[in-house]
């Protein structure tokens, strides 16, 4: 903890020789609430700078953003691998922007993408994310992990053409057992969940355009399951092929804003639904709304469902003694924002429930904000399921507290 303490007086003297730079300096620390015996008691115990700078050099936008990262929990912190987020040093961005035309964009490099309407819940958005800093008490800003891609937007009329082309697959930076346990003693630190993850290309695209106040999409996405789909006979996490086709609309009803989404996930090396190695095929449906109920105070739902395709198959290929999944798995989400003090402080609750599952997951913090410089942060991850299987009663040994205080340069 001296060295830790020590690392925090040296960040935070940083931004003082950083001028030219913009960025922060956060010092997190989190603490479990329930003892889990394959991970530390400590959740998060971690210092940062991120670094960022834009420049125009000629018609070309260059952009640049690099979090050096200080890490008490990790065990291997020389090691460096940028696919995957581990070590030292992460490059957040590394792009170049361009526009060889008035109806074309082109952006190349490293760089966060997003698309779909969803709040916290992603049906068409097949870029990676980043579980373990969601669950363990990491802004969420770090949830969205970057990709090494091509992106080129088109403007053919009325409509925006989309296309993200990922030359190597760029898996989400999913949750292993380092850090974050899941099936309770079967994958911890010393027995991480081993992974054959693919090399091959991922393509997404998506046609966009407004119709009155009401905003439409398209999607498509031909690549592989972000996270381990499925287990092969070595007892590996493998990423099986997948496409996906979507669409979503977004329109102002009833004083605030209403969502809708539906994408169908086709498992391509596992149409029949046979194999239990491989995810089923899946349809996923989204329908949210959100308003500010009076000033400062934004209140958002949504309904969300899965539908397993070829169930009848996929409960006859079970080995016999492992759990089956529901057909149907439903989740609703409760987000509520208030703002007070003159907009300093911020209370922001957000819950995921499920019905199915019969587990939840709550995500509270409040933040408050001292300066234009400085912020702080308290919040909590909580986990709660009545089955050890379901995807939010695993984590229930990792619900945790955590603190973080954050200066801006």
């Amino acid at each position: 903890m001296r060295r830790f303490a020590q690392m925090l007086l040296v960040l935070l003297a940083f931004p003082l020789a950083a001028q030219p730079l913009a960025g922060f300096v956060e010092g997190r620390v989190g603490e479990r609430l329930q003892s889990d015996p394959g991970q530390d008691s400590a959740s998060i115990r971690e210092m940062r700078i991120q670094l960022g700078k834009t420049h125009f050099a000629g018609p070309v936008e260059l952009e640049g953003k690099v979090d050096v990262l200080y890490d008490d929990l990790d065990r291997d912190r020389n090691h460096i691998d940028l696919r995957t987020g581990e070590g030292w040093v992460d490059v957040r961005t590394a792009s170049a922007a361009f526009r060889p035309s008035f109806w074309m964009d082109v952006k190349v490099g490293r760089q966060v993408l997003t698309w779909g309407t969803g709040d916290l819940l992603f049906l068409n958005d097949l870029f990676p994310k980043d579980w373990q800093s969601f669950f363990n008490g990491r802004d969420v800003e770090y949830l969205k992990a970057p990709s090494d891609a091509l992106w080129v937007s088109v403007y053919p009329g009325e409509w925006t053409l989309d296309m993200v082309w990922t030359p190597r697959f760029n898996a989400d930076r999913y949750l292993d057992g380092d850090g974050i346990s899941f099936f309770p003693g079967m994958y911890t630190p010393e027995n991480p969940l081993p992974v054959d993850e693919p090399d091959g290309m991922e393509w997404a695209l998506r046609a966009a355009r407004h119709v009155g106040s009401v905003e439409t999409a398209l999607y498509a996405y031909e690549g592989y399951w972000k996270s381990p789909g499925g287990m092969d006979a070595e007892g590996r996490g493998i990423f099986p092929e997948l496409r996906v086709w979507g669409a979503s609309v977004l329109f102002p009803a009833a004083g605030g804003l209403v969502n809708a989404e539906t994408a169908y996930y086709d498992s391509l090396e596992d149409r029949a639904g046979s194999n239990p190695g491989i995810n089923n095929s899946e349809a996923r449906f989204l329908l949210g709304y959100n308003r500010e109920l009076i000033a400062n105070v934004t209140l958002g739902v949504q309904g969300y469902a899965e539908w397993m395709q070829d169930y009848d198959a996929y409960r006859d290929s079970l080995p016999e003694m492992q759990p089956a999944r529901d057909e149907w798995r439903q989740l609703g989400t409760l987000r509520l924002t208030q703002l007070l003090m003159n907009q300093k402080l911020m209370l922001s609750g957000f819950v995921f429930y499920s019905p199915s599952d019969q587990d939840m997951y709550l995500r509270a913090s409040a933040e408050y904000a001292w300066s234009d410089q400085w912020t702080g942060t308290l919040g909590a991850n909580v986990f709660a399921g009545e089955k050890e299987h379901t995807f939010f009663g695993q984590f229930e040994d990792n619900s945790n507290l955590y603190v973080a205080i954050r200066r801006w340069f």
